[in-house]
C-alpha cells in the first residue's frame, strides 16, 4: 500500500478502537490502515501514557501523530516502479469486460520483459488497485445480539406536501439479530438527515449497536474501497460520538448487508403503496413508526420464522449500548485558503489564524458554536462562530507593528500619541473624539508618521499651536513642517540658517480685552 499520511480524524479512530480493545488485525482490517502502522499509533499512544480510560482530545491526537509521522518517506522498490509504469494496463485486464486472472497477467508482463514476481504483482494489484480475488460464497451466520444493524436508503416514491409533489425517500434500520427494523422518512440523504435518522432509530429501539453496516451513499462515505473506504467527515465524527464502530459495505456487493437489502422493496410495497398522505413529513414519520412497530414488528419473520419485536425485547435489547441523551451537533467540515489579511473565510464569515499559515489551505470544522482550523492532525484556531459578514479577529495573530491597525484601536493610537509628545496626545484627542472616531483613523496615523519623519518636538510645537488656535488638521500641520524644513534646506545651501519668526511679534496678552471701570472695553 502506497504512504498515506493519517488525518486527525483517522488517527483518532485508530485509538478509539484500540481503547475500545480491539487488536491491531482487527482495526487494520476495519479502518483499512496497515497492520504496521497500527502497531506505530499504539506504541506512540503508549509512550505518551494514554490509557483506555484517557479523553482523546486535540492535543493528545496531534502529539501520537507527530511522534509516528515524523520520519522520511521509505523509497518506493524498483519493482513497484516498473509495475506502476504499468498501471493502467493492470487495470485494464483486471477489470476489463472479461477480467484476467492475476496468473494471466503475470504472464502477459513476463511476455513484454517485465520481469517481477508474481508475489510483488498481487501485493501491487491489492494495495494499489484494490484488487481482490473472487471469495467463496458461504452463508453468513447472524452476529452476537445488540452487535449489528444494516442501513440503507431506499425510495419509495412522491407524496404532495403543503401543494408541492417531492420524491420521498426512507432510511431503513434494521437489527440484524433480531430483524427489528425502524424506517425514517427524508426527502433528502444529506449527513444530518442520516444522523438525525439515526438518532430517531436509537431512541425508537431504546439501544444503541456496537457496529453498523450501511451503503456507500456520498452522506456516508467520500470514498467506496473495498479495503480502504474514507467515511464522511461529519459522519465518521458521529459514528465516534455515540461510540460505534462504521462498516462500508463493498460497491456493487449487496449481499454485504443482505438483511436490509431485501427490506426496500418489502418496506416499498407494505407500507407506502396505496397510501395517502395528507400531513406535513413528521406526520409521516410518526405513521412509519407505528407501522414498524405494531405491523412490521409485530409478523412472523420469514427467514427466522420468529417475531422479530418480541425476538428484540427479551433478547437483544438488554444487550445494547444505552440511546444518546442529547442530539448530535452535525459538524460541516470544509476547506479554506488563508489569505494575506491574516483571515479567511468560513461561512460567508471571517476568521483570523497566524502569520505562518498565511497562503496554506486549512482544513474547517464548523458546528453550531465554534469554527476550528487543522493542519493534519494539529488544531491551529478556534474561533466562537460568527454571523455572516461579521468577523472573529484575535489581535495575537498579526505581528506586534500591525495588531493596532488591523484591530483600529482608538486607545492605542491615542496611548502612541502620547508618548510622542503632550501636545501630540492632546491633539489627537482632539482629532478622534466624537461618536465616529474610526472615521479619522488615518489622519492619526497620518500624524504618527509625521512624528517618525520630522521628529516629535517638532510636532508637539506645531500641535500646540494649532490647539491654541484650535485648528484640528493634520494636513495643515503637515504643510508647515513641509515649509520650515524646505526653508532650513535653502539656508544650509547658503551657508546660513534663517531662524523662524514668531506668527504674532507682540505677546498675545496684548490682544486680551479687559473691562474699563465705566463698564466699557478698552
Amino acid at each position: 500500500m502506497a504512504f498515506r499520511e493519517l488525518t486527525m480524524i483517522d488517527v483518532r479512530e485508530v485509538l478509539r478502537r484500540w481503547q475500545a480493545g480491539q487488536s491491531a488485525r482487527q482495526i487494520a482490517r476495519e479502518t483499512g490502515t496497515d497492520r504496521k502502522t497500527v502497531a506505530r499509533y499504539v506504541t506512540a499512544a503508549q509512550s505518551c501514557e494514554l490509557s483506555a480510560e484517557s479523553e482523546l482530545s486535540d492535543e493528545i491526537v496531534a502529539e501520537v501523530a507527530q511522534r509516528v509521522q515524523a520520519r522520511p518517506l521509505p523509497a518506493p522498490s524498483g519493482e513497484k516502479k516498473v509495475l506502476e509504469a504499468h498501471r493502467a494496463r493492470i487495470e485494464a485486464w483486471l477489470d476489463g469486460e472479461r477480467p484476467l486472472r492475476l496468473v494471466r497477467v503475470h504472464e502477459l508482463l513476463a511476455r513484454e520483459g517485465v520481469e517481477v514476481g508474481y508475489t510483488t504483482l498481487r501485493r501491487f494489484a491489492h494495495d494499489e488497485l484494490g484488487w481482490r480475488e473472487r471469495p467463496t460464497t458461504v452463508r453468513i451466520d447472524d452476529p452476537p445480539m445488540g452487535e449489528e444493524a444494516q442501513i440503507d436508503f431506499g425510495l419509495m416514491g412522491h407524496v404532495v406536501v403543503e401543494g408541492v409533489r417531492r420524491r420521498l425517500w426512507v432510511l431503513i434500520v434494521t437489527l440484524s439479530a433480531s430483524r427489528y427494523q425502524f424506517v425514517w422518512p427524508t426527502f433528502t440523504q444529506t449527513v444530518e438527515d442520516v444522523c438525525t435518522g439515526l438518532d430517531a432509530a436509537w431512541a425508537f429501539f431504546g439501544g444503541i449497536v456496537q457496529r453498523i453496516v450501511l451503503d456507500n451513499a456520498s452522506s456516508m462515505v467520500v470514498r467506496a474501497d473495498a479495503q480502504s473506504p474514507t467515511l464522511q467527515k461529519s459522519f465518521a465524527e458521529y459514528v465516534q460520538a455515540r461510540g460505534v464502530f462504521a462498516d462500508p459495505a463493498r460497491v456493487r456487493h449487496p449481499r454485504d448487508k443482505a438483511r436490509v437489502e431485501n427490506q426496500v422493496p418489502y418496506v416499498r410495497e407494505r407500507w407506502f403503496d396505496g397510501e395517502t398522505f395528507t400531513g406535513d413529513l413528521a406526520v409521516i414519520r410518526s405513521h412509519a413508526a407505528e407501522w414498524c412497530r405494531e405491523l412490521a414488528g409485530r409478523r412472523v419473520h420469514g427467514t427466522t420464522r420468529l417475531v422479530p419485536r418480541d425476538v428484540y425485547e427479551t433478547e437483544e435489547r438488554p444487550r445494547m449500548q444505552p440511546p444518546p441523551s442529547a442530539p448530535f451537533d452535525v459538524p460541516r467540515w470544509t476547506n479554506a485558503k488563508i489569505h494575506p489579511d491574516h483571515h479567511a473565510q468560513v461561512g460567508r464569515a471571517l476568521y483570523s489564524l497566524p502569520t505562518r499559515y498565511i497562503g496554506k489551505t486549512l482544513d474547517v470544522r464548523v458546528d453550531r458554536n465554534t469554527v476550528r482550523f487543522y493542519l493534519g492532525a494539529e488544531l491551529v484556531k478556534a474561533h466562537p462562530r460568527v454571523a455572516p459578514g461579521k468577523r472573529s479577529t484575535d489581535a495575537n495573530d498579526f505581528p506586534d507593528k500591525k495588531a493596532a491597525y488591523a484591530l483600529r484601536s482608538v486607545d492605542r493610537v491615542q496611548a502612541t500619541a502620547r508618548s510622542k509628545g503632550e501636545q501630540v496626545g492632546l491633539f489627537a484627542a482632539r482629532l478622534l473624539e466624537g461618536p465616529l472616531p474610526w472615521m479619522r483613523m488615518r489622519q492619526a496615523y497620518g500624524l504618527l508618521r509625521l512624528c517618525d519623519r520630522y521628529g516629535a518636538e517638532r510636532v508637539d510645537a506645531l500641535c500646540k499651536r494649532a490647539l491654541a488656535f484650535d485648528v484640528i488638521d493634520v494636513r495643515r500641520i503637515e504643510r508647515m513642517l513641509k515649509t520650515a524644513q524646505s526653508s532650513e534646506v535653502r539656508a544650509e545651501e547658503q551657508g546660513k540658517l534663517v531662524a523662524l519668526p514668531n506668527r504674532f511679534a507682540r505677546d498675545p496678552a496684548t490682544f486680551a480685552t479687559r473691562r474699563s471701570d465705566d463698564g466699557g472695553a478698552r
